[in-house]
């Protein structure tokens, strides 16, 4: 019997997903499986996921440890695969032990000078010559954790002397402006204090971090709000919602009327579906929202497809299903992909006003407030109404006020004018 090693390697679990962490391996060394068994349970900052084995055979080493961060394209495990050929020689493997000595060997004088996007990027950051470093991965190959090591033994150092001035502040800025690249400056660490908590940064949170900091750095954000005045739709929401739940199953949200008018908005004034490209601007042409949904200290961003082709009812049941899905572990990666704006209902936690962080490479996102009685001046006199704040954070790169300024007043004026003749639910 013929039998290959084969590599498994870290799947894209989502459109811009770069990394992942390993939570749980499903299998131990010697473990036989089938194809498309699973393997190991991952998270990334958009999904929870199951990997598949993409073999038939037996797993014959775990690479990647429990709760390390690996980047997608980076080896998870190694496989015996029965009938198979060899992955780099592409000649069927007659000693399955010389065969693994000799990747064991090969890996030991090519890893320790292989380094991840993620190491590079951190040593860059932080100033460390890598050749300096040991590396306790596969083949001395420098990790992420090796680098942080070195970096908190550097902070604790700096800690016991005092950090001397720049110089000459105003020259160094003149520097950095004229090549574009921002100086290096070490930044004493932050002291713990007795009884302060420590919370390692990993996984979910530390993939939010990344993508939050990217977002700023990269897009210049600007920002604009608008008041609606959504007293007919709460009259109309409120005269159906009962009947909807009876006949349905599920609640009819106020999130699924401004996902209908967003989509309706995002039709007429398709430049706010766009996203930044380099040398170009992508106009989509599908209308999928992203939308928030927390389940416990989690924060998970889903995607309805084709929001604009939905009735409310359509919108409302894909908010319940997605939701259900984030309470449960179960959302997969299909229904992470895909979004071209986000709506965010932070209206839900009491909110009346806030700036949104763009999701990146989106262009817009908009902030859905709290629905709050105000008296209003109508006619010369005040009247009790029902008002909500929209507010957009737009990528000042591809959008300008004046496009931004006709969208918000398009939604506004369908928010506005909702009713049973202008809004069926069905």
């Amino acid at each position: 019997m013929i039998l290959g090693v084969q590599r498994i390697n870290m799947p894209q679990l989502g459109e811009s997903v770069t990394e992942g962490t390993v939570s749980t391996w499903l299998v131990k060394e010697g473990d036989y499986v089938e194809k498309y068994d699973a393997i190991a349970e991952v998270m990334t900052d958009k999904v929870n996921a199951e990997v598949p084995s993409s073999y038939t055979g037996v797993i014959k080493e775990l690479i990647a440890k429990e709760d390390e961060t690996i980047e997608v394209g980076q080896l998870m495990c190694y496989i015996d695969v029965e009938g198979a050929e060899s992955e780099v020689t592409g000649e069927p493997v007659q000693d399955k032990g010389a065969a693994k000595e000799t990747s064991v060997e090969n890996k030991s004088s090519s890893m320790k000078n292989r380094y991840s996007p993620a190491v590079m990027r951190i040593a860059q950051e932080n100033d460390l010559d890598l050749s300096q470093i040991t590396g306790s991965g596969k083949g001395g190959r420098i990790t992420r954790k090796d680098v942080e090591k070195v970096i908190q033994n550097n902070d604790r150092k700096v800690e016991q002397a005092e950090i001397p001035e720049l110089e000459d502040q105003s020259k160094l800025e003149e520097e950095a402006t004229e090549e574009f690249t921002p100086p290096i400056i070490r930044r004493k660490p932050v002291k713990v204090n007795p009884g302060d908590r420590e919370i390692p940064v990993t996984g979910l949170r530390r993939t939010i971090a990344q993508n939050m900091v990217r977002s700023k750095t990269e897009i210049p954000h600007a920002w604009m709000m608008i008041e609606v005045d959504v007293t007919n739709l709460v009259a109309y929401r409120n005269a159906e919602k009962d009947q909807f739940k009876e006949n349905e199953g599920y609640n009819l949200s106020y999130f699924a009327f401004f996902l209908n008018a967003v989509a309706k908005a995002l039709k007429k004034f398709p430049e706010l579906n766009s996203c930044w490209a380099g040398d170009k601007i992508i106009q989509r042409k599908d209308i999928n929202l992203s939308i928030a949904v927390a389940h416990g200290h989690e924060l998970y961003v889903p995607v309805i497809k084709n929001v604009d082709e939905k009735s409310i009812k359509g919108i409302a049941k894909e908010i319940h299903e997605l939701s259900r899905k984030a309470r449960t572990g179960n959302l997969a990666k299909e229904d992470m992909e895909g979004g071209t704006f986000t709506v965010n209902n932070t209206g839900s936690f009491g909110s009346v006003e806030s700036m949104g962080v763009i999701n990146y490479p989106q262009s817009a996102i908009l902030q859905v407030e709290s629905i709050v009685k105000r008296p209003v001046i109508i006619d010369n006199m005040f009247a009790a109404r029902d008002m909500v704040n929209l507010c957009l954070s737009l990528d000042h790169r591809v959008l300008d006020g004046v496009i931004c300024g006709a969208f918000m007043s398009h939604a506004k004026a369908i928010l506005e004018n909702i009713s049973s003749d202008t809004t069926p639910i069905y």
